[in-house]
């Protein structure tokens, strides 16, 4: 049990962070503008669930077939390579900008199927792989879904209550403090194993 509770707390916190900033919460943001919130959110979720479903189950079955020295020492490589890729930013390109302003579809549907899209690929998706190598599925599932829903939740929030966007600068170099911090620390456990 508090093996599940770790990999919650973890892959929460791991994934709110990384989600700070990132194209997916401009994009709830633009379809805040246009939906009521709620069915945004609903869209949000179940592409997240989704997503993270595959992140979690491609993670797990690496975990089980790589001695765990060598999963560490990848988590590390990849935790540090987020932060890098925080630090570089992340922008909703036009188009993106565009689907999310002019469709005429459900809010639910719009929003599932375009946040689908967006994340295939995306460092939330590859950081939810990379803590299923290390923490039980359930919990790396359950904490991933809920930590990007409440960071986009967050954006349209903040977004629409304050009329403004959130401060970029300091969310990314927090975030991608953090991204090193816990790439540091998988490297270290990575060096202790191996050797």
């Amino acid at each position: 049990m508090a093996g599940f509770f770790t990999a919650l707390a973890v892959s929460f916190g791991v994934i709110f962070v990384a989600e700070l900033g990132d194209k997916s919460q401009l994009m709830a943001l633009t379809f805040a503008t246009r939906f009521r919130a709620l069915p945004v959110l609903i869209g949000i979720t179940i592409a997240t669930a989704i997503v993270h479903a595959v992140s979690v189950a491609v993670g797990y079955g690496l975990g089980s077939a790589l001695p765990t020295g060598w999963i560490a020492l990848i988590a590390a490589l990849a935790f540090l390579a987020f932060g890098l890729w925080t630090l570089r930013g992340d922008t909703l390109t036009e188009e993106e900008r565009t689907k999310a302003e002019k469709t005429t579809k459900s809010a639910v549907v719009a929003a599932s199927v375009a946040f689908f899209l967006a994340e295939l690929g995306d460092k939330t998706m590859l950081a939810t792989i990379t803590l299923a190598t290390q923490y039980g599925w359930f919990g790396t599932w359950l904490g991933s879904t809920i930590g990007m829903v409440a960071a986009d939740a967050l954006a349209i929030v903040v977004g629409r209550q304050l009329g403004k966007h959130l401060p970029e600068k300091a969310i990314k170099y927090g975030a991608a403090a953090l991204f090193f911090l816990f790439g540091a620390w998988l490297l270290v456990e990575a060096i202790v194993e191996l050797t």
